[in-house]
């Protein structure tokens, strides 16, 4: 049965449902989304220092061993702080011991701009981790995804970088009570339309969406596809909207040097050329570091406005 809760119970739900199901499974615990768990499973449970090299090493090392740790890097900004054990250790593990070892770590961590944060707690560094060979990448931007891919990535054998905006915790959606999975891999049409395709991820789901609701007032039908994940990437159903719509917009959080939105822009242009109408457009953040003047964080984050702008260059279409 499906009832409306938010994104952060979500995750919540996820992690306790699986620890109820797997006796040696999961570890966490930061600004409230883990909130009763540290009670609830004593012990299992961890509240560790404020030192990435040690828990995540930690998380990692469990994973090797057996075990299926869920480890909190509190903000993705303080990826450096262990990164070598992510991308040199965890994401090499299967490749280098020919497939006989696995590492089934589950690293939750928050992104995002939005709640004047600043600069070292606010970037979207997704497209860092989507670039490794090894680590999945995981982005929901509802709730129900939150929860069926959250218990996905826990059950996958290999590390799981997942990514939460911070941002939508509060947002609330229909997700059922009972245990159930999102496949990795497979984006989602969240909304169909003819005339252009936007592809776009996490918390610029809802942006989209905002902007292509008042594209449709005007008359130009926007598709809209959630990747979902990074990687494994969903290139089927990216392009085969293209070929249908003739028109690509693609909209990202991200600094747009090396982003998914260049990714994805790339793709069309290398796999679906002959079907586009009109010169592929990006929207992304600035290449600047994340402002914390609240005027200028305003400014920094792609907006629906922007979106509009995008589309109807790409269409022509002026009033």
């Amino acid at each position: 049965m499906a009832r409306n809760i938010t994104y952060r119970e979500a995750v919540n739900e996820a992690l306790a449902q699986e620890m109820e199901r797997d006796e040696t499974d999961a570890w966490g615990g930061v600004l409230g989304v883990t909130k009763g768990l540290y009670h609830k499973y004593p012990g299992r449970v961890l509240d560790t220092p404020i030192s990435e090299s040690a828990f995540i090493g930690a998380a990692i090392g469990a994973a090797t061993a057996g075990m299926r740790p869920v480890a909190e890097l509190m903000f993705v900004d303080f990826m450096g702080v262990c990164f070598d054990q992510i991308y040199n250790q965890a994401a090499k593990f299967r490749y280098m011991f020919g497939g006989k070892a696995v590492t089934p770590v589950v690293i939750r961590t928050m992104y995002g701009a939005g709640l004047r944060a600043a600069a070292q707690h606010s970037q979207c560094l997704y497209p860092l981790f989507t670039h490794i060979p090894g680590l999945k990448v995981v982005m929901p931007s509802t709730p129900y995804d939150a929860k069926g891919m959250m218990i996905q990535a826990i059950r996958d054998d290999d590390p799981v970088m997942f990514f939460e905006h911070k941002a939508l915790y509060d947002m609330s959606g229909p997700v059922p009570e009972e245990s159930y999975v999102v496949p990795f891999g497979e984006a989602n049409v969240v909304r169909e339309g003819g005339d252009v395709t936007i592809v776009t991820l996490g918390r610029m789901v809802h942006t989209s969406l905002e902007a292509a609701g008042q594209l449709a007032a005007d008359g130009v039908q926007c598709e809209v596809i959630d990747l979902r994940t990074t990687s494994p990437l969903d290139e089927d159903t990216v392009l085969e909207s293209v070929e249908g719509t003739g028109r690509l917009v693609v909209v990202d959080e991200a600094h747009p040097r090396c982003n998914i939105a260049t990714d994805i822009s790339a793709l069309a242009a290398r796999k679906a050329f002959g079907s586009l109408r009109a010169p592929i457009e990006m929207v992304t953040a600035p290449h600047t570091p994340v402002p914390f003047s609240n005027a200028l964080e305003d400014i920094y984050i792609p907006d629906a406005q922007r979106v509009v702008n995008a589309v109807k260059t790409v269409t022509g279409w002026s009033r």
